[in-house]
This record gives structure tokens, sequence and C-alpha cells, in this order.
């Protein structure tokens, strides 16, 4: 029986299935293609000289090749994909090094340092599923990877969240999505809220006509922002108290200085104390003044994106 000297390589070739580096649309899609023919989670556990990625990054491979996520700059994502792969075939969790101090030579990263990846096989759900709940329900939440037992746990997230070594795990936190409530008037609302939308943060859009605030405890948590851009004092009252009440990370408020005075005894003559009002950034925004609407905008969210990626848990 005569043999073809060809053998037709059956192997999946990695993909990048869509971009994103949203926390839990990266955990969604290992999860759900465990469940359904297997997928490995890639997480960044080592940085060596600099990287265009922060420690904890993630990326979700399944066993067809699709990938999400990334570990560099998106120079290195298709071969750590192929690498997952093969530690899907095997059934075995791997350590993979990439850059500066790397035997994988044909990969160089443009930043100059080098990085340690872990691969993990995914066999449980059950703990991405878990983390995915708590941040559904707006829960700070952590992950960690064993090497050794080549498994994974939610477990609480440390203080300071972040990511690192701990003994011999690696934990991964996790803290819900920025959610922004925006209350104003005219086209500095409508400015504000298009692009808060478009930079796909959860937000919540009030204008003069909405009722006074009436929020939940779990309305307004540390990972809210309440951006006021009325031009009425009166108007904006009820927002900055509502948000004075409770744990949001960021409260600006438009106006001058003057305004911001003016703003503030009369906080102080409600029972607001300096510490609370001290809470305010006003005049509002990363810089200013900014004299029109889309520049007010750009100034008020990226002050907030600012102040969200550096704030302390």
């Amino acid at each position: 029986m005569l043999k073809s000297p060809f053998i037709l390589d059956t192997r999946p070739t990695p993909y990048c299935a869509f971009m994103t580096d949203d926390q839990e649309a990266i955990l969604n899609y290992v999860a759900d293609g465990a469940e359904k023919g297997g997928a490995a989670l890639v997480t960044l556990v080592e940085i060596r000289g600099g990287a265009s990625r922060s420690l904890g990054a993630q990326m979700a491979v399944l066993a067809d090749g699709s990938y999400c996520g990334y570990l560099s700059g998106g120079c290195a994502e298709a071969a750590v994909a192929a690498e997952a792969l093969e530690a899907l075939r095997g059934g075995s969790d791997r350590c993979l090094r990439l850059g500066q101090g790397s035997g994988i030579f044909d990969i160089v990263l443009p930043c100059g340092g080098g990085i340690t990846l872990a691969i993990h096989v995914v066999r449980d759900t059950k703990p991405l599923r878990q983390v995915l709940s708590g941040l559904g329900r707006r829960r700070r939440i952590a992950l960690g990877y064993d090497p050794d037992a080549q498994s994974i746990a939610a477990v609480k997230a440390p203080d300071g969240g972040g990511a690192g070594w701990m003994e011999k795990s690696f934990v991964r936190s996790y803290r819900p999505n920025l959610r922004l409530i925006l209350c104003g008037r005219g086209i500095e609302l409508e400015a504000a809220t298009r692009l808060a939308v478009a930079s796909e943060l959860q937000v919540f859009s009030f204008d003069e006509r909405s009722q006074r605030p009436e929020f939940d405890e779990g309305d307004i948590d540390p990972d809210t922002a309440v951006v006021v851009l009325f031009h009425d004092l009166d108007h904006e009252r009820p927002w900055l108290e509502a948000a004075l009440k409770r744990k949001a990370f960021y409260i600006g408020a438009l106006g001058s200085r003057e305004t911001h005075k003016r703003r503030c005894s009369e906080l102080w003559a409600s029972g607001f104390t300096r510490v609370q009002t001290d809470r305010i950034k006003a005049p509002i925004g990363i810089f200013g003044p900014a004299r029109d609407a889309r520049a007010l905008a750009l100034s008020a969210i990226a002050d907030v994106v600012s102040v969200y990626s550096t704030s302390a848990w």
C-alpha cells in the first residue's frame, strides 16, 4: 500500500478573535471556551526591564486557535497563542520566557525588556465564574494561580490590589469597570456622555429634567466617579450631596474657583465638613480652562480615568 510522503498538518492556526484588553471579556472568553472544547489562560507573571503591559495582563486562547487579550504591544500574541495550543494538546501548564533572558531568539520585544508568562490549561471554570460573578456584583476579587498544582482559585483581593507573587502563588486582582455618573445640562452633558460611551465606560447620564437622585448604597461605590456639569449651584447640589455621602473615588464639578468657594460655603452651612468638600475636584478636568464642550468633556473624562488608573484600592 502506497503512503503519501506528505503529512497534513491539522493543527489550528492562531488568530485574533477580537481586540480587547477588558478583563471581564477575557475571562468570559476563556471560561466559555474551556467549557466548550478547551482553553488556556495566559498571565504575565514577571517583567524584566521594560514592558508594554502591566504585571497580571492576560490572554485567553481557545483550542480552535482563537485568542483575545494582550501581553505585549501586539508583537508576540500569535506566538504566545501557538505555545498555548501546544500546552492544550499536551494537557499540562507551562512557563514561557520572551525577550530579555529568553532562549527564543526570533521573538524580540520592541521595548527591549523581557517577560515571563504562565500558561494555564483551564480544567475547572468554577474559579473563573466566581471572579466574574463578583465583578458582576461590583465586588473586588482576585484569582490565584498555583503553578505547582497547576490550578486556579478565586481568592480575596489583597490590600492594595495589583498583581504579584504571594508565597508560591501568583495573585491577580480585579476590580469592577469604571462607572461614570454624569449629571448636567446642555451641550456639556451631551459631549461628555458621547465621549464616555465611545470610551466604553459604564455610563449613567442625567439631565436637569431627571428627578433628584435616590441612589442605593451600592450605586456609588469606590469604583464610581460622579461628574457634575451644571452651571447652577442649586441644580447640582443634590447630586453633590449624594456623592459626598458615599465612596465615589472621584467627584468633579463645573465652575470657576470663585464658584467653588461659594459651593463649599453652602455645603458647609448644610453640615458638610471641609474634609468632605476637599474631595470635590473644581474646576473640573485635567487641563483648563476649557472653553468649548468637546475640550471640557475630554479634560474631565481624562482626569477621571487618570485618577482611576492610579488610585489606591
